[in-house]
């Protein structure tokens, strides 16, 4: 007996096609150079595995049934994937990645990310991209563990890893205190005391790194906290007047000249930090490099100064994965 995974095979697929294209089994016979009768058979073995009829014999047409044009159309999608698979293999054999992940830390400009997304699908490469939004240990964790293949925006004094090549994105990323004009500490003395800071509610992103409670940064013991899963959550909620907490700069900075958040001085040391994109350094062996020319564009791309200032510059709708 037949199953029909023995049946589907790209040549029945095809020869199905030939025949409903043709308009007769005589015609398709003749195209394949087959005889009439042994075309028959392949066709009435698909049906006996499927226990359909492709086709309606009551014409004298070769006519697909409702499901042998169902079949047809399937199987042209099929063929069409094969070829793809095909035309990747061989794009994958001469050293290009299968697939690529990149996780992105979302102080990092995600509009610039897409723009070079686009550019490099654009190059029509046989990689398969795939983004993550992390951030400080997560963005770490995803990389050291194998799950990402290149980090933007990871803390650049985290360069001491082993096993991971660090290069710098700009100058030194810098953190405001902001609230709502209408933020009881929008109006309060300042600097602010960590007193009247511990007083109303912080917004706090979460830590993704997926073992233990990640790391929280600007946090008081015994505050009140909302916790948000998101940079751009984060900055709505302060928008709102929901709480308070640090946002970087730049994308604060144009809701602070519009009046929609005030910057307040506070007691504590300011935030800043500066930002690196960072790859794990096992790509190449006595032979030279292997399958890396993903990581190899994308490194190329994160040399030019303008798109490293990018990706520092105006991060609106960002996500991020730390508690800041």
């Amino acid at each position: 007996m037949n199953f029909a995974r023995d049946v589907l095979t790209p040549e029945s697929l095809t020869m199905l096609q030939t025949i409903a294209k043709l308009g007769s089994f005589a015609a398709a016979a003749r195209d394949m150079g087959l005889v009439p009768s042994a075309l028959s058979y392949r066709v009435r073995q698909m049906e006996e595995s499927l226990d359909v009829l492709l086709f309606d014999r009551s014409s004298r047409q070769a006519k697909l049934t409702a499901a042998g044009q169902e079949l047809l159309s399937e199987g042209l999608r099929l063929l069409k994937d094969m070829d793809s698979i095909a035309h990747r293999i061989k794009r994958v054999a001469t050293g290009w990645e299968s697939q690529f992940t990149i996780v992105v830390d979302t102080v990092i400009n995600h509009r610039v990310v897409m723009d070079l997304c686009q550019r490099f699908y654009e190059s029509n490469p046989p990689t398969r991209l795939r983004l993550k939004d992390e951030a400080l240990s997560g963005s770490l964790y995803a990389l050291t563990s194998g799950q990402a293949d290149l980090a933007i925006g990871v803390g650049a004094m985290e360069n001491i890893t082993p096993g991971l090549r660090f290069a710098e994105i700009g100058p030194m990323m810098t953190f405001v205190f902001a609230v709502a004009p209408n933020h009881p500490l929008a109006n309060a003395v300042q600097p602010l005391s960590d007193d009247a800071i511990r007083a109303y509610r912080a917004v706090a992103v979460a830590d993704t790194i997926p073992q233990g409670n990640g790391i929280t940064i600007g946090l008081l013991a015994g505050q009140d906290v909302f916790t948000v899963p998101s940079m751009s959550a984060k900055l709505d909620a302060q928008l709102r007047g929901m709480g308070a907490g640090f946002l970087p700069l730049p994308m604060a900075q144009p809701y602070l000249d519009s009046g929609q958040l005030v910057a307040c001085e506070v007691l504590r040391p300011h935030r800043s930090g500066r930002m690196a994109y960072a790859w794990r350094d096992n790509q190449s062996n006595a032979q030279g490099p292997v399958g890396d020319k993903a990581l190899q564009w994308w490194l190329s791309q994160l040399s030019h100064p303008h798109t490293r200032h990018a990706l520092l510059g105006e991060a609106m709708g960002l996500q991020t994965a730390t508690k800041v």
